[in-house]
């Protein structure tokens, strides 16, 4: 079955970075459009960045845009979020995502704080 472990979150003061991976099994990773959404403290979900199968393409959201990179690794089936320039209202649980055949799935969350 599909599963995606999220793992590299943290506390980080403002300024700082943080990496995100994302551990995929369970289906041809290097066939699907990976993406990120985080979900802060009484908010709902925001999506952060995607990156399409092949790596050509990325996108980002307005908020994480100049400041994140997302990037792949096709050989090892691991998505990663660099996270650099932090600022507090980045604080949110990150999410990694796929969709498959109309279905989203998605891991378990890790958690990033940013703090002085």
């Amino acid at each position: 079955q599909v599963q995606l472990v999220e793992s590299g979150g943290g506390l980080a003061q403002p300024g700082g970075s943080l990496r995100l991976s994302c551990a995929a099994s369970g289906f041809t990773f290097s066939s699907y459009g990976m993406s990120w959404a985080r979900q802060a403290p009484g908010k709902g979900l925001e999506w952060v960045s995607s990156i399409d199968n092949d790596v050509s393409v990325t996108y980002y959201a307005d908020s994480v845009k100049g400041r994140f990179t997302i990037s792949r690794d096709n050989t090892e089936n691991t998505a990663y979020l660099q996270m650099n320039s932090l600022k507090p209202e980045d604080t949110a649980i990150y999410y990694c995502n796929v969709k498959i055949m109309l279905m989203n799935y998605w891991g378990q969350g890790t958690q990033v704080t940013v703090s002085s």
